[in-house]
């Protein structure tokens, strides 16, 4: 039997939003896609919602009747200050909304190593270390957070808070081989979140089981997360074509990567 009646995935045509549209069919009798664009062709299982996060009155109305969201909408990556202000946090303050009028009672939202991309690479963090953002992507990432962190202490509703550090089909670059969360791993965490028994208000590394690990995610073990992939297999492509990373530079030496020597997007805009 599914363990939903109605799932809402945000940015459901994403890089990881179109994974889960059929990783996750099984769970709900229902999927209500969404994005701001229409999504093509509909699975048996799948009903449309077509919006924009930063209207209020549309996001809200696109939660109602669903038992669970995963939220992976919003900008996929560093934007100027007025995209991140639109899609990133208000959009995201519109969802909680929305799920505290309509009794959602769980959220999967698609955090991002971004929220702690300061925190040095040997450092070994765990789930509990400060937020360190490295970027105003990353900005909006802590906000929801935090946000998610209010509606479970005030209003019971429960979120998976998922840092995912470099989903893609395959690692491209040195970082890549401890960095890397496959496609698969990906819908297995989300999976994870959406059936634990107990979830609160927790916070999990998104990463596959690559053989290094620079973060120590035992503080998510509840959720019953087990990766099953790996960076292993790309490792001899990758440093075969990929130059090593200067560990004394910013992308070297910290989580976050390069965006820890990007400028301000808005200064990138006007230039």
């Amino acid at each position: 039997m599914p363990h939903y009646d109605r799932i809402l995935i945000t940015g459901a045509a994403g890089r990881l939003g179109s994974q889960l549209r059929t990783g996750l069919a099984p769970l709900a009798r229902t999927i209500r896609v969404a994005d701001r664009e229409p999504l093509g062709p509909l699975s048996p299982n799948e009903e449309q919602a077509i919006f924009d996060l930063a209207d209020m009155e549309a996001t809200i109305a696109a939660t109602e009747g669903c038992d669970a969201i995963v939220h992976f909408g919003g900008a996929p990556t560093e934007r100027e200050w007025q995209t991140i202000l639109d899609a990133g946090i208000r959009g995201s303050y519109h969802i909680y909304e929305g799920a505290r009028k309509h009794g959602v009672k769980r959220i999967v939202y698609a955090s991002s190593v971004h929220a702690i991309g300061y925190h040095e690479v040997g450092a070994q963090i765990s789930v509990d270390a400060p937020v360190r953002p490295d970027c105003l992507y990353g900005v909006g990432k802590t906000f929801v957070e935090s946000l998610s962190r209010l509606y479970w202490d005030k209003f019971g509703i429960e979120t998976a808070c998922l840092r995912i550090f470099s989903s893609f089909p395959e690692p491209v670059d040195r970082r890549m081989l401890w960095s890397y969360l496959s496609f698969a791993d990906c819908v297995r965490l989300v999976e994870a979140s959406l059936t634990a028994p107990f979830v609160g208000h927790t916070i999990s590394f998104g990463t596959s089981d690559n053989k290094v690990k620079a973060v120590d995610n035992s503080g998510a073990g509840h959720l019953g997360y087990h990766p099953q992939d790996s960076s292993e297999p790309f490792r001899a492509k990758v440093e075969a074509d990929a130059p090593a990373l200067d560990p004394k530079s910013p992308a070297g030496r910290y989580l976050g990567g390069k965006f820890c020597e990007m400028g301000h997007p808005d200064d990138e805009a006007t230039a």
